[in-house]
């Protein structure tokens, strides 16, 4: 399977994820933001978008949706509001796997190929999203499940906030060294990192990391469990 990047507005990120079996392509746009350009791209390939989705319902996200399905008449729209646990998409017999990731909002979900992951605003490149529905349990699941694919998945998510998520995790952690090695990876033309790479300099997924409990320690923050690390983490910074 694979995936296209585009960049819309200031900061967004979309993506057409497609298969290419037997000659025969068929494509999902994922918080597909600028509908000309991923159709000018899927004629070129000779693309079917059959689906046009997002994973969360923000404006932001859901902005490109009527002129995708008005280019694309046929595509079905799928409404991540919806979605139930174990749903997949078939792009010609190869499954991109859905899974529920409420915290950013009640109804995220992200989407899961072979290599790679595409995670909307629930976890970013060096940063993870606002918990705007409240619900830091849920949130902190959602993570966790994240965090559970192979340390190589790759991590595509919806906006390109790296610069300002290394300054923060450099304040958090300026002893760090693998923060300079993420940003000079970084290219604003294909903004993706590893698993690894989060586990690495993301502070809020290092609830586990020496480092950062002891920060949590000196000040005196829960830390006996993942989940209260976690919350320390969030609540702090």
């Amino acid at each position: 399977m694979f995936i296209k990047q585009f960049r819309y507005s200031r900061d967004n990120l979309g993506y057409i994820v497609f298969s290419d079996t037997q000659g025969i392509a068929q494509g999902v746009v994922i918080d597909g933001g600028n509908p000309d350009d991923i159709v000018d791209f899927s004629l070129v390939r000779g693309i079917d978008i059959k689906y046009v989705t997002n994973t969360h319902y923000h404006q932001d996200h859901t902005c490109g949706n009527t002129g995708l399905l008005e280019k694309n008449p046929k595509a079905r729209f799928i409404d991540c509001r919806r979605i139930r646990a174990g749903q997949v998409i078939d792009l010609s017999g190869e499954i991109l796997e859905i899974f529920l990731t409420p915290g950013h909002t009640q109804n995220d979900v992200c989407f899961k190929a072979d290599d790679f992951l595409v995670t909307g605003d629930t976890l970013f490149n060096g940063t993870v999203g606002n918990c705007f529905s409240g619900d830091f349990g849920s949130f902190f699941t959602s993570l966790k499940t994240l965090m559970a694919f192979p340390m190589e998945t790759k991590i595509y998510a919806g906006h390109d906030y790296v610069q300002e998520s290394m300054k923060m995790a450099a304040s958090i952690e300026e002893d760090n060294p693998d923060i300079e090695a993420y940003l000079q990876k970084y290219d604003p033309r294909l903004v993706v990192s590893t698993l690894e790479d989060e586990l690495r300099v993301n502070p809020y997924l290092r609830f586990n990391a020496p480092g950062m409990m002891t920060r949590l320690k000196k000040r005196k923050m829960p830390l006996a469990t993942e989940e209260q690390r976690f919350f320390s983490i969030m609540e702090i910074y």
